[in-house]
């Protein structure tokens, strides 16, 4: 029971990752072996009797087995066998034994008041030191086994976080250049036709550009300022086009507007729509759709396919973006994405369950 409660113990601070909490829990083990569980497992012996026969050996022998827990605690055997130090460990068990063995042999005192022959009490006291070695030994080894086992899940735990950060970082940095380069096209191809929406489409620019700015290195946002940077983006996107290409976006957050994700996740797919999916000469429509239902976001693209991309080219966002979700919500993200089957409709669905 006590080493079950340590371990759930030990698995709330290490969620936290804190050095601190590591040892805190640390302290709290010795303390409760030194002032409770070691107590309770000495009283097991006649030391009151010991006191009063061998004073000298009593004391020698508890302080013999709070230096023996803390010997094994502050060598850390465990530790020592991962780095293949076994001289290190077979020299700390020969002097551990040489130690007990000598305590075996401890010089009692031959009072005649005491009616137990010397030799009786001399068996008696080294079994019970043997007995007490291998209790101590046994727990010190469990508890620094336990202890190393979650340090090193901890330290795994930090490096694949870190690792993820970069990667994430990565995809980010991938994905930001990719939409500004097809942004700046479409600006471009409003300042060549003289257009009258120019003024207006660099406002609309400048406000994508500080969103951009202001949750670049944001982990997560409310999802309400990602749909209002989707329709940003998609007023942006309809002062280049005409009336032949129609565009319909529906979002409902109900009540969870205070759902956060992750920033520009899911302008990707809405870029893509307009990159391959709208015309200025013949009709066709995107139809963008986010929707949530607790904690669970459906987020919806369809485009009529206007143009294909390269076969030598590889969808560099969608990808990146399938990648980003996998590290950051794993299986719980399921992004879908494919043709109709007349080939006449791109689709992508991203479900996410937060």
């Amino acid at each position: 029971m006590y080493y079950l409660c340590l371990c759930n113990l030990f698995m709330k601070h290490s969620g936290k990752k804190s050095e601190k909490g590591y040892k805190s829990i640390r302290l709290y083990v010795d303390l409760i072996f030194c002032l409770v569980i070691l107590p309770l497992i000495i009283m097991l012996v006649p030391v009151e009797g010991w006191f009063s026969q061998n004073p000298a050996f009593a004391v020698t022998f508890i302080c013999y087995i709070y230096m023996l827990y803390f010997v094994y605690r502050a060598v850390n055997v465990p530790l020592l066998f991962i780095k293949k130090k076994f001289k290190h460990i077979a020299v700390l068990l020969v002097i551990l034994l040489a130690v007990t063995e000598l305590l075996t042999h401890y010089p009692l005192s031959e009072d005649e008041a005491i009616k137990i022959p010397i030799s009786f009490r001399r068996h008696l006291y080294s079994q019970t030191v043997w007995f007490f070695f291998l209790i101590v030994s046994g727990f010190s080894l469990a508890i620094s086994l336990t202890f190393e086992l979650f340090r090193q899940i901890l330290f795994r735990q930090q490096v694949e976080s870190e690792r993820n950060k970069a990667e994430l970082a990565l995809y980010k940095a991938q994905i930001n250049p990719h939409f500004m380069f097809n942004t700046l096209n479409t600006l471009y191809g409003l300042v060549v036709t003289r257009s009258e929406n120019t003024e207006s489409a660099f406002i609309k620019f400048s406000n994508i550009l500080q969103y951009m700015y202001e949750n670049a290195s944001v982990e997560k946002i409310g999802i309400e300022r990602e749909v209002e940077y989707i329709k940003q983006y998609i007023e942006l996107q309809r002062l280049r086009l005409n009336e032949h290409t129609k565009v319909v976006f529906e979002s409902n957050v109900g009540e969870a507007a205070d759902l956060q994700i992750p920033p520009m996740i899911l302008i990707t797919f809405v870029e893509n729509a307009f990159k391959y999916g709208s015309s200025s000469q013949e009709d066709c429509t995107i139809f963008i759709k986010l929707k949530t239902d607790g904690r669970r976001l459906d987020f919806e693209t369809v485009n009529s396919i206007i143009r294909t991309r390269s076969a030598d080219r590889s969808p560099i966002g969608i990808e990146n973006c399938r990648k980003r979700l996998q590290l950051l919500y794993g299986k719980e993200a399921v992004l879908d994405v494919k043709n109709d089957e007349a080939g006449r409709l791109f689709k992508v669905r991203l479900v996410i369950n937060m």
